[in-house]
């Protein structure tokens, strides 16, 4: 049994701390959702299962789906919250597509979404475990004795950093590391930059990307209205880039501000339906998932490279080779993690010593990778950006009449995600 995508649909990406900082990840899933139903024409009654993911979890909503669907579809629809990093839409994508496939389900609504406007801010151990005792103090003498051990250092909040907790290096320091290892120089990581931010600006320019997008009204008065993503620089340059100082080694670094994706907030989801319902449903598929694969390495190794394992497998599981795929999305955390990932994909070294294949697995043409942009421009929601990714790569399958896509996505944890969709 196949799985169809047959709608996708995103809120506006916005950096944090903008336009979008005052709602929550629930707010932005609710939103994507809601919109997603109404394009598909779908009434949430036919949704068998909600799936999102995320990464940074709100403590008042310990399940993100189930506080969205509440608010969305009819209270009977269950839901589940995956988290895999970067790649947690991918993972609730293909959780839904394994329901799908198992006959569990014909309908499954399934994408993501991230406030990092609202990352939660946790107090030292030493306070926590103060409030703690004070909370079961049993006279107002009993709690203040409790807070008698706290020092002015205690009061300081603890900030939760984007780090590896094996290693504690960052994903920023782990870019770093791999353009050294993998000689990736910084005017390839600019140019890099530079292309996403122009390919995007013209996906804005012409439409393809607006019509991704739904709005949102901005609560609590609802007159402001945000419509598209912010991060897009329409107006930057090559000279512009080289200008910014390295973030992560600032004496001889390549990694800036620049050629990183920004913090984001925004929310995504795609609908997946059985064979049986796109029949029923009378519903024209944007395409059909055929593959996944899902690979881990060495946190302290190149932390970023599992594209470069992960894709080889999903397109064995579905048949093809890289030859046959005419169209290919690859998340942007950084462009050096791009270059690296697609500078192993063409090494035969790289095959025979890390995947035991006796050639390179290939790339696409670059005209033919990342049309629209990427991460790098128009941002990344880190729960959101595989259902975009989904919805993007589809889109343009059908724009420009292709078979055959491929998407992947690299992760915390040394993880990489790959999925093969294909128009049939």
């Amino acid at each position: 049994m196949k799985t169809a995508v047959v709608a996708g649909c995103r809120t506006p990406f916005a950096r944090s701390g903008t336009v979008l900082r005052g709602l929550s990840a629930v707010d932005l899933g609710k939103v994507a959702v809601r919109e997603l139903l109404a394009r598909a024409d779908l009434p949430g009654e036919a949704v068998d299962h909600l799936i999102m993911g995320t990464v940074i979890h709100d403590p008042h909503a310990g399940n993100l789906a189930r506080e969205i669907g509440l608010r969305v579809l009819p209270k009977n629809v269950p839901a589940s919250t995956v988290s895999r990093a970067c790649a947690s839409a991918n993972q609730a994508i293909a959780d839904g597509v394994n329901l799908v496939e198992l006959g569990y389900a014909d309908v499954v609504v399934a994408g993501g979404a991230e406030s990092l406007s609202r990352i939660p801010i946790t107090v030292s151990d030493n306070l926590a475990q103060a409030l703690m005792k004070a909370s079961r103090a049993k006279s107002l003498k009993e709690r203040l004795a409790t807070f008698s051990g706290i020092r002015p250092r205690d009061l300081v909040p603890a900030q939760p950093a984007i780090a590896e907790p094996t290693t504690g290096e960052t994903m920023g320091e782990a870019a770093e590391r791999m353009a050294k290892e993998n000689s990736i120089a910084r005017e390839a990581q600019d140019e890099w930059a530079l292309r996403s931010h122009r390919l995007a600006a013209a996906g804005v320019e012409d439409g393809r990307i607006g019509a991704e997008v739904c709005p949102i009204y901005v609560p609590p008065a609802f007159s402001d209205v945000v419509e598209s993503d912010n991060l897009i620089r329409h107006d930057t340059s090559l000279e512009a880039l080289a200008k910014l100082r390295p973030v992560f080694d600032r004496k001889y670094g390549s990694v800036t501000a620049g050629n990183a994706s920004p913090l984001t907030d925004g929310g995504a989801a795609v609908v997946l339906m059985s064979e049986d319902a796109v029949e029923a449903h009378g519903i024209e598929p944007l395409g059909w998932i055929r593959s996944y694969a899902v690979t881990a390495l060495d946190p302290g190794g190149q932390l970023l490279q599992g594209p470069a394992y992960a894709a080889p497998i999903a397109l064995e599981r579905a048949g093809i080779t890289m030859a046959d795929i005419e169209l290919m999305e690859m998340h942007e955390a950084f462009a050096a993690q791009v270059l690296s990932n697609l500078q192993a994909l063409d090494s035969d070294a790289f095959a025979r010593e890390k995947l035991g294949r006796s050639k390179a697995v290939g790339t696409p043409a670059m005209d033919r990778i990342n049309v629209m942009g990427g991460s790098l421009s128009i941002g990344h929601p880190f729960g959101a950006t595989g259902a975009r990714l989904t919805t993007t790569l589809l889109n343009e399958m059908a724009r420009r009449d292709l078979e055959w896509g491929l998407l992947t996505v690299c992760a915390a944890g040394g993880m990489g995600f790959a999925m093969v969709v294909q128009r049939a």
